[in-house]
């Protein structure tokens, strides 16, 4: 039976589908069977698949790829549950009565926050929607600059929110716009060691907290 996680925010450029790809291809570099699922309309998690794709020259069984309507989510996430390990949802950025199917079916929400007071401020919106299902967001600080003032505030301030605000800190890096573009995970990616170990201890802390 699949865990689901959803990606989730209402601020657009926060980084909900990289999060969302990178995290994949490292579950699945783990040996799980990971399908992603894309309800943004504007469908950049799909063209890094199908760049995926191309560059593979077809599927070679570490990922799967659908797409629903917000309102689908639920029943795709059923029809792919007995067959996967992990189901990744990539959800557009706005908060609205579209998301909740989304969220009812997820295991946890993660709800990526630049180092921005606008972003503290967006995050609002997904944590009330995430209460109203009876869920606990894990809030992730992403994009940050490392010893910056900014940063050490916006992380503080996330301690203060309804969500648990995860230890791992995904940096400010090129590359993981590098690897997107290349329909690559940084795990994949030579000369990516830096991010690639950010992510692993990304998944390596979702990972605890969904089997405690």
């Amino acid at each position: 039976m699949a865990t689901v996680l959803t990606f989730a925010q209402q601020k657009g450029g926060s980084g909900k589908t990289t999060l969302c790809a990178h995290l994949a291809v490292e579950l699945a570099a783990r040996g799980h069977r990971v399908g992603l699922l894309d309800s943004d309309p504007q469908g950049s998690l799909g063209r890094w698949f199908m760049t995926r794709f191309e560059r593979e020259g077809g599927l070679k069984g570490d990922l799967t790829f659908s797409t629903a309507s917000a309102w689908g989510v639920g029943y795709e996430v059923s029809k792919q549950k007995d067959a996967l390990d992990f189901i990744l949802i990539d959800t557009p950025p706005k908060i609205d009565a579209d998301l909740r199917p989304a969220l009812k079916v997820s295991d946890l929400i993660v709800v990526p926050v630049t180092a921005s007071q606008v972003d503290l401020w967006a995050t609002e919106g997904v944590l009330e929607m995430a209460a109203r299902e009876g869920k606990r967001p894990l809030a992730v600080l992403n994009r940050a600059r490392s010893g910056t003032n900014l940063t050490v505030a916006v992380k503080g301030a996330l301690s203060g929110l309804e969500a648990d605000a995860a230890d791992a800190v995904i940096a400010n890096r090129v590359a993981y716009a590098e690897a997107l573009g290349a329909g690559l995970g940084v795990a994949e990616m030579g000369g990516a060691k830096a991010a690639a170990a950010e992510m692993a201890a990304l998944a390596d802390e979702i990972l605890r907290r969904l089997d405690p």
